[in-house]
């Protein structure tokens, strides 16, 4: 070993006297100066002028560790900028020897190859450091610089980024090797970095290479390091690959030493590669994969709650179906070519937890009308669906005989009323559950539509929500303006309740009994009174304590009030209003406590039966209110937050012995006022009319919230005096509550939500000007010495 670490200190010493290293060294340095400090200063600055005018700013809403160091900092570019500097520095490494003729020297001293390729490559990982101590300026910089910074972040950056640079210097050892000229071996380890980073995507849609090419690739093989998680797969890839590239090395250098034939010398490289490959392909698999979360709130690993409901599933293997359509919404998602870097990729965080995880894939081609208005049948006119499906598997360049015919599939599953769309299936002793994607940027299921399924999966009570129709009720079926489909029954709707743990239905009273195990039935929005028998089945209902939500709106309280009658509450007569400066009169914004709707009752008689009650009550503390009024105030303290309210009239409470009645939510004190006239939105507001019965007070009550012991359970029911709230157009801006109010429903059993921790290094210890100094500092000063001294080592150098 002594050998080999005399031939280190002397490559490094070479190095370290090279002006071409010294080069090398100053633009990295001024790079990394460049992206690290110009976000700094932005971020300072920014910060200098909200703390002036912003007396409540308490800091960035994103981690500034992130924002500074991974985005567009000192990581975030400098890696993907790393193949300029090292062809430069290995370039010479052995092809300096054989230009200048030593390689003879070598070959005939007594150092065996192995020592001396070893001492080299130990040399630049040496040399490597260096790049890792001009980081390390930066890191520094940023521990001082940011409060709460998170140190386990920068580490796992740092180790993919020295981890990265040792292959890559492994790499342009091996090209060094192949010529006496230095240039050639430059662009030739310029060519084989552009390889291994393309290779992911070669061929990827062919089974018996996709894997093995996936491995040698290095795209994104340092993202999760720089974000925090550290692999054992993504380690001892590393590892192998440059190990791979060293052993090369000595082959080559080995074959001008003997005379051997070309296949002897073939199979040296093919045994190694095929070894590197075993190696890898074994420690890749998913029961010998380890993992380290770096990061302070543990970003990069599935919420606690979705651990529990895989760990549900015990030691029985969970079988994943993903179903492709040719004709279908996410076909780009399901194709071959995409299953390692996007499919398998997004299910990597629970295969952490179960690894033994089974997936199954199934091409095919149906369509149906439905699905986009018969765009496709005009797009093709004249052209039967197989002849169009032909067409589409030419036009995304795909083998047209992997894809099943629609007969085919549909003796395995309908997936009509999936409109065909990239849907999985999973099925887990015997049942099966959808688990459907989504046409919004995420695209892929969440955590809180994850939980769900898996609850049904491993045969949790899910709720049971009915809708009651026939007297022109808001529909949960259409997507019109006025319509609840987004929040309720919408399969192409991610926080759709039937996509965050509950069964909905519809129920006409005047045909239909309410079932027994109905966890909640909503009367929304009533045109036309309700017959005595739909009457008296929900004051049946109301009366064995079922839970209930009801909604009604300006100009319909004669249908609602004589079904509220027994509850003790009523609608009163005429409309809300709110003038402002910005929208019309009828908008109104109504303010509620996060807690009424996030909090379980500890009396264990208020919890729904079974299991899930308690734990569910434990993860939805915050529930979405909760992080509503977050993101309202930025002020955790404050239990506050707001629902807009188009078009709603106040409540007033009569004494009710029966039912416990609190207000849910309430106008803005000193906003708003009843009219008792009609209210035209797109006029100019009469002026307050006590006289024609107009009235005024500090805060109309809009909803309210009834309790009471019945049945041994806490009966629970929300009244509302407006419907347009969870409306199609309105349930963006009014999602969180809605999904609240039917969660507090259902004993908040479902969703089940994941919140995180909000990040901690959101503030700054400097100010702007400090920022600019280090900037300064950074960009001119501190590459300016360094040239400097650069001049005196090679001019010292040069004398001797």
């Amino acid at each position: 070993m002594n050998t080999v670490f005399k031939i280190a200190k002397n490559e490094f010493r070479y190095l370290f006297f090279s002006p071409i290293a010294w080069f090398a060294m100053i633009v990295f340095l001024v790079q990394c100066a460049f992206y690290f400090s110009e976000v700094l200063y932005n971020v300072a600055n920014v910060q200098d002028v909200m703390m002036k005018n912003v007396p409540s700013f308490t800091g960035d809403q994103d981690s500034l560790t992130i924002k500074i160091f991974l985005k567009s900092g000192a990581f975030g570019s400098v890696i993907g900028n790393l193949y300029i500097f090292i062809p430069l520095l290995t370039m010479g490494l052995i092809s300096r020897e054989l230009n200048n003729g030593t390689i003879k020297l070598l070959y005939s001293s007594p150092v065996s190859l192995r020592r001396m390729v070893f001492g080299k490559y130990i040399g630049i990982m040496l040399f490597n450091l260096i790049l890792v101590l001009i980081v390390g300026i930066f890191i520094i910089t940023g521990i001082c610089s940011i409060k709460q910074v998170d140190y386990g972040m920068l580490l796992s950056a740092t180790l993919g980024f020295y981890l990265l640079v040792c292959v890559y210097s492994a790499l342009g050892l091996f090209m060094s090797s192949l010529s006496s000229y230095q240039i050639v071996s430059c662009m030739g380890t310029f060519a084989v970095l552009f390889l291994l980073s393309r290779i992911g995507t070669w061929w990827q849609k062919y089974n018996v290479i996709r894997d093995l090419t996936y491995f040698l690739s290095l795209q994104n093989r340092t993202i999760k390091m720089v974000l925090g998680l550290i692999t054992s797969k993504d380690v001892i890839y590393f590892v192998l690959v440059a190990g791979m590239f060293v052993a090369f090395t000595i082959f080559k250098l080995k074959a001008g030493r003997e005379s051997t034939p070309w296949h002897m010398r073939a199979t040296r490289y093919a045994v190694t590669l095929a070894i590197v490959l075993a190696l890898g392909y074994l420690f890749s698999r998913q029961a010998l994969t380890a993992y380290w979360d770096t990061t302070a709130n543990n970003r990069n690993t599935i919420h606690p709650r979705t651990q529990e409901a895989l760990r549900e599933l015990g030691d029985s293997t969970l079988e994943v179906t993903l179903y492709t359509n040719l004709l279908g919404e996410g076909l780009g998602h399901g194709l071959p070519e995409s299953r390692n870097a996007v499919f398998l990729n997004y299910w990597e965080n629970y295969l952490r937890f179960k690894p033994d995880i089974r997936f199954r894939y199934v091409y095919y081609y149906d369509y149906t009308a439905d699905a986009d208005g018969g765009q496709l049948l005009n797009s093709y006119p004249g052209k039967s669906i197989p002849r169009i499906a032909e067409e589409m598997a030419d036009y995304v360049d795909a083998d047209f005989s992997m894809f099943r015919r629609p007969e085919q599939v549909r003796k395995e599953i309908d997936l009509k009323p999936e409109r065909y769309r990239l849907t999985m299936q999973l099925k887990y002793k015997g049942r099966t559950a959808l688990l459907r994607t989504y046409p919004d940027p995420l695209f892929w299921p969440d955590e809180t539509n994850m939980i769900a399924v898996l609850k049904r999966l491993t045969g949790h009570s899910i709720p049971d929500v009915y809708f009651v129709t026939g007297n022109l009720e808001r529909s949960i079926y259409k997507t019109g303006e006025r319509e609840y489909a987004i929040l309720t029954a919408l399969k192409g709707s991610r926080g759709a309740l039937i996509n965050t743990g509950f069964n909905v239905d519809t129920l006409n009273l005047s045909t239909q009994y309410i079932p027994e195990g109905a966890t909640a039935v909503v009367l929304a929005d009533p045109k036309v009174e309700l017959g005595p028998v739909a009457r008296g089945k929900l004051q049946h209902y109301l009366a064995r304590g079922g839970n209930m939500l009801i909604s009604g709106e300006p100009g319909k309280q004669q249908v609602l009030n004589p079904v509220l009658e027994q509850l003790g509450v009523q609608l009163m007569n005429g409309q809300l209003v709110q003038p402002g400066f910005d929208e019309t009169p009828d908008k109104i914004t109504s303010g509620y406590r996060v807690a009424s709707l996030a909090a379980v009752a500890e009396h264990p008689a208020a919890r729904a039966p079974g299991k899930d009650a308690v734990s569910v009550h434990q993860t939805n503390a915050m529930g979405p209110s909760g992080m509503a009024a977050i993101a309202i105030k930025n002020d955790p303290a404050n239990d506050s937050a707001s629902v807009l309210m188009p078009g709603a009239t106040g409540l007033v409470f009569s004494d009710s012995p029966a039912y416990s009645a609190r207000p849910l939510a309430a106008t803005i004190p000193g906003a708003t006022w009843l009219r008792s006239g009609p209210v035209v939105a797109d006029s100019t507001l009469p002026a307050f009319n006590s006289g024609e019965g107009d009235l005024k007070e500090n805060s109309f009550p809009t909803m309210a919230q009834l309790t009471r012991q019945a049945g041994g359970k806490e009966q629970r029911i929300i009244i509302s005096g407006d419907a347009d709230y969870a409306s199609n157009v309105r349930i963006d801006k009014n999602g969180g509550f809605t999904l609240s109010a039917y969660s507090w429903l259902c004993y908040n059993r479902f969703p089940v939500y994941t919140p995180r921790p909000l990040p901690e290094d959101v503030f700054l210890r400097i100010t702007g000007p400090t920022a600019k100094a280090l900037q300064v500092a950074y960009i001119w000063i501190l590459p300016g010495l360094l040239l400097l001294a650069c001049t005196i080592v090679l001019i010292r150098r040069k004398r001797k």
